[in-house]
């Protein structure tokens, strides 16, 4: 089934992604604007911000849109979380 030229299969894997990347949007702003990330655990945050590397560079090699697109927004957010977390502790 296509929506225009898009796939089921996509639209639904840049819904996912859509979902999953806004979920960090809400931490991301408030530590920046708090500058305040004590509460968050700094191992956890470096695992989860490898873990959107590797899944980033799964979706390049894959050459798959939602995958890339996804994790190349959230390492943002993530990054700047850890950026926050490194500097404000």
């Amino acid at each position: 089934m296509f929506f225009g030229d898009i796939s089921l299969t996509t639209l639904v894997g840049l819904v996912a992604g859509a979902l999953t990347t806004s979920a960090f949007l809400p931490q991301a702003l408030k530590a920046w604007r708090t500058r305040s990330t004590h509460d968050l655990s700094l191992s956890t945050f470096v695992m989860l911000t490898a873990g959107i590397v590797l899944w980033l560079a799964y979706g390049l090699l894959l050459q798959d849109p939602p995958l890339v697109i996804a994790n190349a927004i959230t390492l943002v957010f993530a990054a700047a979380i850890l950026w926050i977390k490194a500097r404000h502790g």
